[in-house]
């Protein structure tokens, strides 16, 4: 069955087979996936993850602590899981700032409407994140989004969607506060993102 379904979706100018998020889904519940595998579809093709180093763990979980500790209530975080943008894009972004819910989204994935901000934090994807990612977030609606280059130790700010990506492109340097466009009150400063 799978393979009919694959079949069906192939795109043949390209040579490619692409993937719903339901068949994606049925290759999880098939077992084809093993544990520990960090996959996600981008567009109808299965994406293999780049394997997380120790300061992009760092990061995440300052964010992480950070959001939790000034958003605690009021939003939830959802750190490393994936989203539904599409019928074809399932990504994982570092973070996602949702709307809350009672249930915590048990019954279905958030999508761009319960979705405040998306973070993504590189430390060997910055160009995918910058050039496939985020064009696929403000495509989605998404209104913002945060990239963050443990590397160089930079921020970048997107906002103002499009479906030819982010408008507004800002970028924080040390000692800049940033704030979520939701909760214009809630500041973090460069310095303890980092």
């Amino acid at each position: 069955m799978t393979v009919q379904l694959l079949t069906q979706n192939q795109n043949k100018l390209a040579n490619k087979f692409l993937l719903t998020t339901q068949q994606y889904h049925l290759m999880h519940e098939a077992g084809i996936f093993q544990d520990g595998d960090r996959y996600e579809l981008i567009n109808g093709e299965i994406t293999k993850m780049s394997p997380s180093g120790r300061k992009h763990a760092v990061c995440v979980t300052r964010l992480q602590e950070l959001f939790i500790s000034r958003l605690l209530g009021i939003v939830q975080v959802w750190s490393q899981n994936p989203i539904l943008l599409d019928n074809g894009s399932e990504p994982q972004p570092d973070l996602a700032i949702l709307k809350r819910r009672e249930d915590f989204y048990a019954d279905r994935l958030p999508t761009p409407d319960d979705i405040l901000l998306i973070i993504e934090v590189a430390d060997s994807s910055i160009d995918y994140d910058r050039d496939i990612k985020a064009p696929l977030y403000a495509a989605a609606g998404i209104p913002e989004m945060w990239l963050f280059d443990v590397n160089r130790k930079a921020i970048e700010g997107y906002s103002q969607p499009s479906a030819n990506g982010y408008k507004l492109i800002r970028r924080y340097d040390e000692n800049d506060t940033l704030s979520i466009l939701a909760f214009p009150d809630v500041t973090f400063n460069w310095n303890e993102l980092f």
